[in-house]
């Protein structure tokens, strides 16, 4: 049996491309001496639940035919020893979770997830030396998708430049994704301009004097649910906006009747953000950089010496920087600034990165102990390049991120042509419209 879970899923890509797939899982679940935790793992790198106890092999290849997006995430796969109990009787993944939604069933002796908590966001995954919790995969799925004649697209988040090498740049990565199938890739950082704009607005309409305040609900669904889940008082104060990755599905979907979305991150809890039920539908897949890299590689795909698939400048500079930390106040206070010149004299941001510092900025809100009125949160330290699921380290991530950003022939959005040109065909006719809640509907989220 193969040692990482890396390679698993690698094979079962390419025996799923060759026809070899029924042979090689039948194998791998006959020599596995753990056959019950083999058969949750294959599931979940198949992106699937399967019931164990029945034709493991016909209910495996049925759910993976019939795929249900509106299942849960990340799931404990296997049993443990507990052995990594610290002196006050935790194991590492109960301290790693936000939300206290890991806990020890003294009635069976294990470690359980209570689905009402958990937000799915994979702490837990990194936590565990054993492996013993997974995230589901869902790219086994969505090949039978890429193999049909429906127009797929893939929209890449921000943090994406620099994940597959200094030459991957996004022209390169554009041609990888057509290779593997894809119809076309588009950058999430153009729908952060778009909420970018949105988000100047509510500053605008929440923000009146110096002592109101306005959370930023944009890009992190860890921030999110720590704020519905903790601090469900401070929800008032949440700016009613989807994150880029679904208004980049919603959009998409408006412009290109039947087409498909697949949101490429660095970050687990996008694919639970993706099965809210207020918000289902608008993506159809996520897949994480660790993932695509696994991708890549069982495919032979070298994004570093591919030619490049041009396409013209769409994204601004403060979409590009939502990438990482500090990004999207940067981003708004540059479009408040441009849109209201004297509101922005009174704008004072501050953001928080990582749970750690999430939590002790909700904490100063509840006290009043804070005297900014614009809050940014991000779940991972470093913002989004610091994601569990990034191939690069948050430094590197973050000077990537910078450089392209700082290149970027449109600064901001409120000075783009090709963004007025796709808002006209959602219905938005110019940026005085983003003060109309009926015009700006398809950015709204109802928290």
């Amino acid at each position: 049996m193969l040692k990482t879970q890396e390679e698993i899923f690698k094979n079962l890509i390419q025996s799923y491309g060759n026809e070899s797939f029924d042979e090689y899982v039948n194998n791998l679940i006959k020599e596995s001496q753990d056959k019950e935790y083999t058969k949750n793992l294959l599931a979940s790198l198949c992106g699937v639940t399967v019931d164990n106890n029945v034709d493991y092999l016909k209910s495996l290849k049925y759910a993976i035919s019939n795929y249900k997006e509106d299942h849960k995430v990340v799931n404990k796969i296997k049993d443990c020893s507990n052995d990594c109990v610290n002196e006050n009787g935790k194991t590492k993944c109960e301290l790693s979770c936000p939300f206290n939604a890991i806990f020890h069933d003294k009635k069976d002796n294990e470690i359980k997830i209570n689905g009402n908590l958990c937000i799915d966001c994979g702490l837990c995954i990194d936590s565990c030396e054993k492996g013993c919790f997974l995230d589901k995969i869902e790219y086994i799925p969505l090949l039978n998708l890429l193999k049909s004649d429906k127009k797929i697209i893939a929209a890449v988040a921000p943090a994406i430049v620099g994940q597959f090498g200094d030459k991957a740049n996004i022209n390169r990565l554009r041609h990888a994704f057509k290779k593997l199938g894809f119809f076309d890739m588009v950058e999430v950082a153009f729908f952060a301009d778009m909420l970018t704009l949105k988000e100047a607005v509510e500053f605008n309409h929440l923000v009146k004097k110096k002592d109101d305040l306005m959370i930023t609900s944009c890009c992190c669904p860890m921030w999110v649910a720590m704020i519905k889940k903790v601090y469900s008082q401070m929800i008032k104060h949440v700016s009613p906006s989807i994150s880029p990755m679904i208004a980049a599905g919603r959009v998409l979907k408006t412009i290109n009747k039947d087409c498909s979305v697949v949101f490429i991150g660095p970050c687990i809890a996008k694919k639970a953000e993706a099965k809210d039920k207020d918000l289902l539908g608008d993506i159809d897949f996520v897949l994480t950089f660790a993932e695509l890299k696994s991708i890549f590689e069982s495919l032979n795909i070298d994004v570093e010496n591919l030619e490049e698939d041009i396409s013209s400048e769409y994204a601004s500079k403060g979409g590009r920087i939502y990438a990482r930390a500090g990004g999207v106040s940067i981003a708004v206070k540059d479009a408040v600034k441009d849109m209201y010149p004297k509101k922005y004299e009174l704008l004072n941001s501050t953001y928080a990165n990582g749970v750690r510092e999430c939590k002790e900025i909700l904490n100063k809100i509840s006290s009043g102990d804070i005297d900014s009125n614009f809050i940014e949160g991000m779940g991972c330290v470093g913002g989004c390049v610091g994601g569990p699921k990034a191939i690069i380290s948050k430094e590197n991530g973050k000077d990537y991120v910078d450089e392209f950003a700082n290149n970027s022939k449109i600064q901001v959005p409120t000075k783009s042509t090709c963004m007025m040109d796709i808002l006209n065909k959602i219905g938005i006719e110019s940026i005085d419209d983003f003060k109309n809640e009926e015009k700006t509907k398809i950015f709204h989220r109802n928290f």
